[in-house]
């Protein structure tokens, strides 16, 4: 066996393990409607050996991301913070932050939202 043929080989056991498939790989062939084995190929013609050794890792940095960036959204902070200035951008990455922690931690998504639509509501009315 070559060392191209040994580095595809190692390339597929880590896009082939249960936490990748899971998260990455299995979700991404459903939004692009093909086959697993296309996204995995996709990954390794576009990705060195250590992009893809930390595959899953860069996954949850952008998961947590995404997340705190939904938040932003549906608690209007755009509003709140940039345009009406009524909440300091701190307080609001505080709120943010602290409700993505606890959807990272397992708790559902719509319950840490309406916790955190009556903290911001409470930091509000404290504001002035």
């Amino acid at each position: 066996m070559d060392d191209e043929a040994k580095l595809e080989m190692m390339k597929d056991r880590m896009v082939k393990t249960y936490v990748c498939q899971k998260d990455i790989i299995l979700p991404l062939a459903e939004d692009f409607d093909c086959t697993p084995e296309e996204v995995e190929h996709m990954f390794f013609d576009l990705l060195d050996m250590s992009e893809v050794l930390s595959l899953h890792a860069t996954f949850e940095t952008a998961h947590y991301q995404c997340l705190v960036k939904k938040l932003h959204a549906d608690l209007r902070l755009c509003w709140f913070v940039g345009n009406l200035g009524l909440l300091s951008k701190e307080d609001g990455d505080n709120l943010k932050e602290k409700l993505a922690g606890q959807i990272m931690d397992g708790k559902n998504y719509s319950d840490v939202l309406k916790e955190g639509q009556k903290e911001l509501f409470q930091l509000l009315k404290n504001s002035r």
